[in-house]
């Protein structure tokens, strides 16, 4: 079906396009229908920020929810039947993205502290626990307090991976480290997991109705499952209590004692601004790999540790969001001579802005064009999240993209051809051919 929208009382029956029209009745082609359908795809992905953000600066929302409206009403019926408008209003779209994440990422920094690089343990947990998975430091922040000094140790999973970083988190004792992977190993690591479970943003894996943990998960605020606790107005007491009857953690083998590196957010990466232009300059950092995205179940996440694993060592990774997972438990070691990572790890998905701070402020200081910089970027997506990166992206005017690990299906053939010559957007194909191609001679 090369279109579908029935939003109105003009609709086919059955909805335009399902009966393989490509344009609708009231005249919106299918160029037209996808792009609209990217633009909610984006405000999905902007709406998850923009609640994070509002946790803590609800005066620095309004310019956000303003793009919001006027797009949503953007795509109204009978409201505008131009490509290029519809072109401009997701720059738009990507221009909201920039900011939130900007200002997210200034308050996290101003609650929390600027992240340090630190070491965890992975997949090593001890007496009573409680794991957490999702984006929310607000509420994480919250339930250290409440579990301090209860006898309980807090792991984090995911995207909660650099909280570690933070220095107002990590002084509490009792976060310990972290459990698991990307999102979607939820359901058969919580079948092992002896603690309790609590989910307090998006990317929560529905579980089997026969699944042995549904009376340990619980979740937070708009985040919910058939038969899991919802914790209400931060009020801890029954996690405590649920977590304080669950068996102790030691001798539970998860397969996996190693360590993992986090922390390197834009602003301590910043920091390292003379010994990354001496080592350019001397030839011994040759060229930046941004490898980030989401991460989704198969195969196919595989493409980006085969190629992280086969850069020369003369090449630095910079990456967040939960797609690291599939490489972070290699050790990339240092740059030769310079101690300097090898691996940075920007933090969440929000924290994506950081590539760009880095990228313009080597841009500055080599009086380059981004585009002209030694930096190649390779993102992997999975849901709306990563379309409010991509567009935002592009709104900054960053070109040569390699994009995977699967071609987005809302985008089509024109789309795509569009993308392709604007902003050389590429599909990824394989790690040993595209890294042919990406690799500066």
């Amino acid at each position: 079906m090369s279109m579908f929208c029935y939003q109105c009382e003009m609709s086919q029956k059955g909805g335009c396009g399902s009966t393989g029209a490509t344009v609708g009745t009231c005249g919106k082609d299918e160029n037209l229908s996808r792009l609209q359908d990217t633009m909610i795809f984006g405000l999905k992905g902007l709406s998850a920020y923009r609640e994070h953000l509002n946790t803590f600066k609800p005066e620095l929302t309004k310019e956000i929810d303003d793009v919001m409206s006027e797009t949503l009403y953007f795509t109204l019926t009978n409201v505008n039947f131009n490509f290029n408008d519809h072109i401009n209003q997701l720059m738009k779209v990507g221009s909201a993205g920039v900011k939130v994440m900007e200002s997210l990422s200034n308050t996290h920094t101003a609650k929390f502290g600027i992240p340090t690089p630190v070491k965890i343990p992975q997949n090593k947990v001890e007496g009573k626990a409680i794991l957490v998975s999702g984006h929310d430091l607000e509420m994480f922040e919250r339930l250290l307090i409440a579990t301090q000094g209860k006898g309980i140790n807090v792991y984090t999973h995911s995207e909660m991976l650099p909280a570690h970083g933070y220095p107002e988190l990590r002084k509490y004792k009792h976060l310990k480290g972290n459990v698991g992977k990307a999102w979607f190993d939820q359901a058969k690591l919580m079948e092992k997991f002896p603690g309790t479970f609590v989910v307090n943003t998006n990317c929560i894996v529905p579980p089997k109705k026969n699944c042995g943990y549904i009376d340990r998960l619980f979740t937070y605020k708009i985040v919910g499952v058939e038969g899991s606790t919802p914790i209400e107005n931060d009020n801890f007491d029954a996690l405590i209590k649920r977590t304080l009857e669950c068996p102790d953690a030691n001798g539970i083998d998860f397969n996996e004692d190693t360590t993992l590196v986090t922390g390197h957010h834009y602003k301590t990466v910043l920091t390292l601004a003379p010994q990354i232009l001496k080592a350019l300059e001397e030839g011994k950092i040759k060229q930046f790999f941004v490898v980030a995205g989401c991460d989704a179940p198969g195969k196919g996440g595989e493409y980006y540790r085969e190629l992280t694993s086969s850069l020369p060592k003369d090449c630095v990774i910079i990456t967040s969001s939960c797609g690291k997972f599939r490489f972070n438990d290699i050790d990339f070691g240092e740059i030769e001579g310079t101690g300097i990572p090898r691996y940075l790890d920007l933090g969440q998905c929000n924290d994506s802005n950081g590539a760009v701070q880095i990228a313009t402020a080597l841009s500055g200081a080599l009086n380059t064009p981004i585009n002209d910089l030694p930096i190649s970027i390779v993102l992997s997506w999975m849901e709306q999240k990563a379309v409010i990166i991509l567009l935002a992206l592009f709104s900054l005017g960053v070109k040569n993209i390699y994009l995977g690990p699967k071609p987005p299906q809302f985008v089509n053939e024109d789309i795509f051809k569009f993308l392709a010559e604007n902003f050389n957007l590429t599909l990824t194909t394989n790690a040993k051919d595209d890294l042919k191609k990406l690799l500066i001679a």
